[in-house]
C-alpha cells in the first residue's frame, strides 16, 4: 500500500511514520511513503505557499497553485508506475485533513486499508483555497473535534490506524482482529506475568486453558466495557440473542444499585 503526503512539513512526517510497526512495514516493503513538500510547486522566488484571504481577516491561505501542482506529481506518479505494469489507472482518494470533516473511524481505515494509493493533504494557516479542495479532494476527514496546527498530526494518526490492517504489517495478525471498534465493541481487559501483582490478581478463567471460557469471557468483558465507557457504540453493536440478554441483566442490576 503506497501512502503520499502533501504537506509543508515532509521530515515531520518521515521522522513519526519511520519507528515502531510502521517503521518496520516500510523496511520490508510492505507499505510505501512519498512525501510532497508543497513549496517546492510554488512559483515564488521565497517559496511562498501562502497569501492573504480574499475579504479580510486574520491570518494566511494557502493558494491552491502549488496545492494543485504537488497534486499532479503524485497522480503522474502514480500514472507512470500503473502503466508499466500495464494496469488500469484510477484518480487516488484524496485525504482533507480538517475539523469539518467527518470523524475518522475504524470502519474508514478498513476501507482505506483496501486502496493502492491514498493520498493526504494536510493544511495549514487558515485553511487551503476552496478551488482547489474543490478540485482534488474527494474525503474531508477530521479526527475530532478540536483544532491543531495542521493536517500532519491528523494525517499520521490515519497512516499508523491504516498501516496495520495491511496483511503483514502486524506479527499477529489475529491482533487486527480482535480489539476496540471490532463489532462497535472496546477491546476486553489484558493481563501478563506475573500473577499477582500488588495482592491484584489475573481472573481465573484466564488461568483455566479453558478456550471456549476465556472467549466467552472476552466477549462479555468487551460489552460491559462498553457500556460502561461508550455506551453511544452498543446502538451498532452486533450481539447474538444470549449476549443481548447478558447486557439486559446487567443493566437491570446496574439500575437495582443505583449505578
Amino acid at each position: 500500500m503506497n501512502f503520499h503526503v502533501l504537506t509543508l512539513f515532509p521530515d515531520m512526517i518521515k521522522q513519526g511514520i519511520d519507528t515502531s510497526i510502521t517503521g518496520r512495514a516500510l523496511s520490508k516493503g510492505l507499505i510505501s511513503l512519498n512525501t510532497i513538500d508543497i513549496r517546492d510547486f510554488s512559483e515564488n522566488k521565497h517559496n511562498r505557499v501562502d497569501d492573504y484571504p480574499y475579504g479580510g481577516g486574520a491570518g494566511m491561505v494557502m493558494a491552491a497553485g502549488p496545492v494543485y501542482r504537488a497534486y499532479q506529481s503524485v497522480v503522474s506518479k502514480i500514472t507512470e508506475e500503473k502503466q508499466a505494469k500495464n494496469r488500469a489507472v484510477n484518480a487516488p482518494r484524496v485525504i482533507y485533513l480538517t475539523p469539518q470533516g467527518g470523524v475518522f473511524s475504524q470502519p474508514l481505515a478498513e476501507e482505506l486499508a483496501k486502496e493502492e494509493d491514498v493520498v493526504f493533504l494536510c493544511g495549514h494557516y487558515e485553511g487551503i483555497d476552496e478551488r482547489v479542495l474543490e478540485m482534488i479532494v474527494t474525503d474531508y476527514v477530521s479526527i475530532g473535534d478540536y483544532v491543531l496546527t495542521g493536517g500532519e498530526l491528523p494525517a499520521m494518526v490515519m497512516i499508523d490506524a491504516v498501516a496495520r490492517l495491511v496483511p503483514g504489517v502486524l506479527n499477529n495478525n489475529a491482533s487486527a482482529e480482535f480489539e476496540s471498534f471490532q463489532d462497535n465493541l472496546l477491546e476486553y481487559p489484558q493481563y501478563t506475568r506475573p500473577e499477582v501483582f500488588m495482592e491484584k490478581k489475573v481472573p481465573d478463567v484466564l488461568l483455566s486453558g479453558h478456550h471456549a471460557k476465556i472467549d466467552k469471557w472476552r466477549r462479555e468483558q468487551s460489552i460491559l466495557r462498553t457500556a460502561k465507557v461508550r455506551p453511544d457504540l452498543l446502538k451498532k453493536a452486533v450481539l447474538t440473542k444470549k449476549e443481548q440478554e447478558f447486557l439486559n441483566s446487567v443493566k437491570d442490576i446496574a439500575k437495582e444499585q443505583g449505578i
